[in-house]
């Protein structure tokens, strides 16, 4: 039987908003941020956590970024405040990878996001509005414009290592095109340097299925009555991107042709669901009640705008002139980001030791959950970081 929770219609939005509970979140107001595709997002501010204390000399600061529906809960348990746990805790924390005994971890909930940071869902200053609809364009270079205010808040003068994937990945590549005396190394993992056509492509789509649901209402849902956002959109949009981050050799071994226990997908009336279509439905049902739609639109916007060389020459060009040693890594099953995604970054002369290959068999999610083979490239970024 269905919890209350479960069966209860979900909220206009996923997102933390003011006066819920604050968790382990921090504030940071960076103030008036220029945009790289033009005009001025005012009153900045960013939502961050951090694990172990800052050296007298600030070396041992590390950055660590999310990925498109992540935040700045890493590590830590879901409870009061943070809808789910951390997403990289198997890495972080005493004794691990990236040891908070000797190092001082830093992670925001990016610029765009719905955990706390300044997005579509947070209060537009001025009034007491939403941003909604009005919130402006923003790229990967402006979350990353939005961390260096961070760190200046912090007073982290330069971060020994920026550690990511996915979405995270891109901003760690361009806080090494970017900000060349501000960081020590990165990890650049499970991502591109560039945004395909075949990205693109399936990133429109989801923002077609969000845009095209009559919840969005143009994208001014978030005072609607629970059960009135955008959330049919919004699952649509998950289901599509959770088939780019699994194998199609996993989903057929995990699920084949079973039918959802209990329901029938070959019944002429009503029928039922596969069980393949059940763990969509289960993903796309948990994101609708931890995440905000209009982020989700911003943020595969900014996807959809990835170039680490545009303003620098083209792809390649700015790729040659990184000088942050980078480790670049990918999961040999992504279908998301393949290899040869990765192995463009690699190519880059900063790249240490070429290009580095996580196996497994879960497709894009590998770099959440192939710990054990992500932890070397962490070590070994952070001893990069520290020469």
């Amino acid at each position: 039987m269905p919890s209350a929770r479960a069966a209860a219609p979900p909220p206009a939005t996923g997102a933390w908003r003011e006066g819920d509970p604050v968790g382990h979140r921090r504030f940071a107001d960076v103030g008036d941020l220029p945009l790289q595709l033009g005009g001025v997002l005012p009153r900045v501010r960013l939502a961050y956590e951090t694990w172990g204390t800052p050296a007298p000399d600030g070396s041992n600061a590390v950055l660590v970024e999310h990925a498109l529906t992540g935040d700045s809960h890493v590590v830590g348990e879901a409870g009061e405040g943070h809808p789910t746990p951390g997403w990289w805790g198997e890495l972080v924390g005493p004794g691990r990878a990236l040891d908070t005994d000797r190092w001082f971890v830093v992670a925001a909930n990016v610029l765009g996001g719905c955990q706390g940071s300044t997005g579509p869902a947070s209060a537009r200053p001025g009034t007491a509005l939403p941003w909604g609809s009005a919130f402006p364009r923003i790229t990967v270079a402006d979350q990353v414009a939005a961390e260096v205010r961070l760190a200046d808040h912090l007073g982290v003068e330069r971060f020994a290592a920026v550690l990511g994937g996915s979405m995270g990945g891109m901003r760690s590549l361009e806080w090494a095109a970017a900000q060349p005396g501000r960081v020590g190394a990165a990890l650049v993992l499970a991502t591109c340097p560039a945004s395909t056509a075949d990205h693109i492509g399936a990133q429109s789509a989801q923002i077609s299925a969000i845009v095209a649901d009559p919840g969005w209402h143009g994208g001014d849902y978030h005072d609607q009555p629970a059960g009135q956002g955008p959330h049919t959109g919004l699952g649509l949009a998950r289901r599509l991107a959770h088939l780019t981050y699994r194998t199609g050799a996993e989903l057929e071994a995990r699920f084949g042709r079973m039918p959802q226990p209990g329901e029938d997908p070959l019944a002429p009336v009503a029928p039922g669901r596969y069980a393949v279509q059940s763990y969509l439905d289960h993903h796309a049902a948990k994101l609708v009640r931890r995440f905000d739609a209009g982020s989700y639109v911003a943020l595969t916007d900014a996807l959809n705008t990835w170039d680490v060389g545009l303003g620098r020459g083209g792809t390649d060009a700015a790729l040659a002139a990184i000088t942050v040693p980078m480790v670049v890594a990918a999961v040999d099953s992504d279908r998301l980001y393949p290899v040869a995604d990765a192995a463009r970054t690699a190519a880059s002369p900063a790249a240490v030791g070429g290009l580095r290959l996580v196996t497994s068999s879960a497709g894009h999610d590998g770099f959440l959950v192939e710990s054990a083979q992500i932890a070397p490239l962490v070590e070994e970024v952070l001893a990069l970081g520290t020469r």
